[in-house]
């Protein structure tokens, strides 16, 4: 079956339990965050620490086939629900999930759910989801969120109320920030207003929102999304920010990838090591990111930005926002690793 935004929490609700889903979309961190709720949802809190959830990355079922079915039928030593989570999936693993589902006992093994970039109507893995009758495929769309998504994200946050003007504040923030930045907005005004959000609250949070427009199109380069960064791009130019500016933040925002990257213990391991380390909406931005682009590709963007530094110091008369958006685009045109 198909699924919008809106109807995810009642199908992990719904009895007899669904065996699996698929989340797939253009924005890798709102793909991230829905299969984060998909699995608090499903498994409550603990879940990893009880080892009731694996994830397995797609590339490794290529060389281990069999793992998908260990993983969904294997019993834990810890009670409740269990979940196992396939990453970065393809039509490629089409019918090694096909047999994994078919063989799913829904409530007794493990719910599989799998997640992709966006597909196409006639991806046969979009197709086995959206034709199942035990599972579904959620379709993620790059539109800003309107006034129900943005109620959603609220109450997800703990809102208990909601006034209209605060929810249409946001909703307006929501078209210059990306999602991650909008959970993380959203769950500052619950906390700023006690769990009832007015406009009072939204608008003394704003101007950190409106900041992080500059990050957001460092992101949407790091992406590979280059229809946002234009539209970002746009904005910080009406915004009056300072290409020198953007430069420097790319900058610092490549090093900090490149240093996770190349963490001994992985990029998890790496992010959290940064000073201060990163969590949240932000570190699954970041992993998505460094799987997109690799250590050569982020090492790449980072020589290119420090030449594009170098050009906008040397005096030159150059056309600097320009040159600076052409970088970042390069970035986000560049092909992820083979």
């Amino acid at each position: 079956m198909k699924l919008r935004a809106g109807d995810l929490a009642g199908f992990l609700r719904r009895s007899p339990p669904a065996a699996g889903l698929l989340i797939h979309g253009p924005d890798p961190v709102a793909v991230d965050l829905s299969r984060d709720e998909a699995v608090s949802a499903l498994l409550g809190p603990g879940a990893e620490a009880e080892m009731r959830l694996q994830r397995i990355d797609a590339a490794a079922l290529r060389g281990d086939p069999a793992a998908l079915q260990d993983a969904l039928h294997a019993r834990g030593f810890f009670p409740g629900p269990r979940a196992v989570v396939v990453e970065g999936a393809g039509d490629g693993l089409a019918d090694l999930v096909a047999a994994a589902l078919g063989n799913v006992t829904p409530g007794e093994d493990a719910f599989l759910l799998v997640t992709a970039t966006r597909l196409p109507a006639r991806s046969r893995l979009r197709r086995l989801f959206e034709q199942a009758r035990d599972a579904a495929a959620l379709q993620l769309f790059d539109d800003p969120p309107g006034r129900a998504e943005v109620e959603r994200i609220l109450a997800g946050a703990g809102a208990s109320a909601a006034t209209r003007e605060a929810v249409e504040m946001l909703a307006t923030l929501a078209r210059d920030i990306d999602a991650g930045s909008l959970r993380q907005l959203c769950a500052a005004v619950v906390l700023h207003g006690g769990g009832r959000v007015g406009a009072e609250d939204v608008a003394a949070l704003a101007p950190q929102a409106l900041e992080a427009g500059l990050d957001s199109a460092i992101a949407a380069a790091a992406e590979g999304r280059g229809a946002l960064l234009a539209r970002q791009m746009a904005r910080l130019d009406a915004q009056g920010v300072a290409p020198t500016a953007l430069c420097v933040a790319a900058g610092r925002h490549f090093r900090a990838l490149l240093t996770a990257a190349c963490d001994p213990g992985g990029p998890e391991a790496g992010l959290e090591r940064l000073r201060p380390p990163v969590y949240g909406p932000r570190r699954a931005a970041m992993l998505a990111q460094i799987r997109r682009l690799g250590p050569a590709g982020i090492e790449a963007a980072l020589r290119l930005v420090h030449a594009t530094d170098l050009a906008l110091r040397s005096g030159a008369e150059i056309p600097a926002r320009a040159l600076v958006g052409a970088a970042l685009m390069r970035i986000a045109r560049t092909k992820p690793p083979a």
